[in-house]
């Protein structure tokens, strides 16, 4: 009556024993280590370059514990953080700017877990240690970007088509487009209407002036509001990558902020000046028709910049190029000077876009301006000898190496949208991070012991068993958490210990059954049987409940709560498992043999 077929028993051994393989690696720690990441991607982490690695390291005196490839980098770990530093600097040394090498912490699991890809669970910022940054995103210069760049696109689209225009400014968030007559404003309206169908036109006729004013719809400004920020959390992703940074939390949060966590980061300063810089990059063309005089009001038309030697050089206003149009940035030098320079390709747009502005501006010089934080820097203002194609821009102009190399990482890894601004910033140390898991496992364990003795003193020998299914639950848990590489936070912890709470219900229920059975005089292997079996449909119906709830958790809730939601729902099905079939595997092996049993202990 209370007996598994073989095979049944054979299957939970292999699920506990694959439970125990994957949930081992949690308890090995992790060891800091350095990460090297080719810049261009023309180049590949192989094994040369591992070779490569491995020479300088040996040639700095150093010995890693291990060196692998990992995806497109080269990890090497070490037994502490002074043989890492020292690491980092020989690797940064000897390898050039063509690399990035990146402090990072690698899990000490032994080499044949990491070849049956039993890795740990990734810790949360709360439990690790590392930065959090929340950036607002500057949606009115979004806005302004985006108008500055159509009025550059009507004049080339009316150019195109050969219609005589009188001019196009901006007035606000208005642009104005004036014509000689009306026969050319109607053409030039058709145009428009059917190559920027965001924008509104109403005509106006002024003392002989025929214009169209332009405006934004509102639908559209919320398009390139909301685009503004999926672009900027894309270009983040891409720092972050950068970084060498496992793990990241990179999320909207509201209209217009961003939230950036970064786990395990030792660099926090070069962290936060890569993400906190706000790097764009403009080519517009230089005035000098006019001089610029510090202190009084540029001409209609011009802005006023510093140039890197502290000169003010007067700049028009229309955007010829922005750096959404790079593909490519990489740090290098002047061939004529040798000086640190940062070599650009451009797309296909971009490049043709480039060679037009230089084709109509030859004798004229040429801006390249780099926005950080909302203010703009010239960086060179070469004047223009010839038209340039192909798509190749150089930047150069009194910048260090390291400058080159932190400009050339901030335009590949892509241009922000719109400007951002570091509004919130908290470090979590590791030593914080590692009283959080401790606290956090003792709270845990301390439950844990707390059920352990209540059901033992109240069920006995049922009581035991409901203790050895629940650490089964346990351990599938956090087995389950390490196979998807879950993020393990504070919450996800509380949601653990809310877990072994619930999931001794499940037994509770089961245990009380059998004892009702046992009172209405059944004989102790039907009480057995008809314990389990009537238990599990209010058992399935009371999981089935909380599962609605933590599945409405996660589609609606975000960061923490979505963490504290899959351990909720994780932890339910284990709990199914552990508390039915374990338990019963195990009552079936002490008491399923004996055909007359007497009485069973379970008080």
């Amino acid at each position: 009556m209370n007996q598994y077929p073989l095979w049944k028993y054979l299957l939970i051994l292999v699920i506990l024993l694959t439970g125990l393989v994957y949930t081992l690696p949690n308890f090995y720690g992790e060891s800091p280590a350095v990460q090297v990441s080719p810049l261009r991607a023309s180049l590949k982490a192989d094994a040369a370059l591992l070779e490569q690695v491995g020479i300088i390291l040996k040639s700095a005196g150093l010995t890693p514990e291990i060196s692998t490839l990992d995806g497109n980098s080269v990890k090497a770990r070490f037994a502490d953080t002074d043989s890492q530093l020292k690491a980092k600097d020989a690797l940064t040394g000897q390898l050039g700017e063509n690399y990035v090498v990146a402090l990072n912490l690698l899990p000490r699991s032994p080499q044949w877990l990491t070849s049956l890809h039993a890795l740990p669970m990734y810790l949360g910022l709360d439990l690790r240690g590392g930065v959090h940054f929340m950036l607002q995103v500057d949606m009115k210069a979004a806005l302004n970007k985006a108008l500055e760049a159509t009025t550059g696109d009507i004049r080339s689209a009316l150019r195109e088509q050969n219609i005589a225009y009188s001019g196009v400014t901006r007035e606000g968030d208005v642009l104005l487009v004036r014509f000689r007559d009306t026969e050319t404003r109607g053409k030039g309206e058709a145009e428009i209407k059917q190559r920027f169908p965001d924008y509104r036109l109403d005509s106006q006729d002024e003392s002989g002036a025929y214009s169209l004013r332009a405006t934004l719809k509102p639908e559209a400004e919320r398009r390139i509001q909301d685009s503004a920020v999926q672009q900027n959390l894309l270009t983040l992703r891409n720092r972050v990558n950068e970084l060498g940074v496992a793990e990241p939390v990179i999320q909207q949060q509201g209209v217009d902020r961003v939230v950036v966590q970064l786990p395990g980061v030792q660099d926090t300063a070069r962290a936060k000046d890569i993400l906190g810089r706000t790097a764009t990059l403009e080519v517009r063309m230089v005035d000098d028709e006019h001089q610029a005089t510090p202190g009084v009001v540029p001409p209609f038309g011009t802005e006023m910049f510093k140039d890197r030697s502290g000169a003010m050089l007067l700049v028009k206003k229309q955007v010829i190029l922005t750096g959404e149009r790079i593909n490519d940035a990489q740090p290098g030098f002047d061939n004529r000077t040798s000086e640190a320079a940062v070599h650009i390709n451009l797309d296909g747009v971009g490049a043709r876009k480039f060679k037009e502005a230089t084709r109509e501006n030859v004798g004229k010089r040429m801006a390249i301006i780099l926005f950080e934080k909302g203010k703009g820097e010239i960086v060179t203002a070469p004047v223009i000898r010839e038209e340039i194609g192909g798509g190749r821009v150089q930047i150069s102009g009194q910048m260090s190496t390291v400058e080159a190399q932190d400009t050339a990482l901030l335009l590949r890894a892509g241009a922000l949208a719109a400007p951002m601004e570091i509004i919130e910033e908290r470090t979590i140390g590791p030593s914080l991070g590692a009283e959080n898991i401790t606290r956090g496992f003792d709270s845990t364990k301390i439950g844990f012991m707390m059920i352990a003795i209540f059901m033992v003193g109240y069920y006995l020998m049922f009581g035991t068993i409901s203790v050895l299914a629940l650490g089964a639950n346990l351990l599938l848990l956090v087995a389950l958490l390490s196979m998807l590489q879950a993020t393990l936070t504070l919450p996800g912890m509380a949601g653990i210990a809310l877990t072994l709470g619930m999931a001794i219900d499940a037994n509770v229920l089961i245990n009380e059954r059998i004892r009702d059975e046992l009172r209405n005089g059944v004989t102790p292997q039907a009480a057995i049987h008809a314990g389990y079996d009537r238990a599990f449909g209010t058992i399935l119906d009371s999981n089935v409940t909380t599962l609605i709830a933590g599945v409405a958790l996660f589609m609606f809730g975000s960061g923490p709560i979505k963490g504290f939601a899959v351990v909720l729902c994780l932890g339910i099905m284990t709990s199914m498992f552990s508390a039915v079939l374990v338990s019963r595997a195990i009552v079936n092996l002490i008491y399923g043999r004996k055909v007359r049993l007497a009485k069973v202990a379970i008080g």
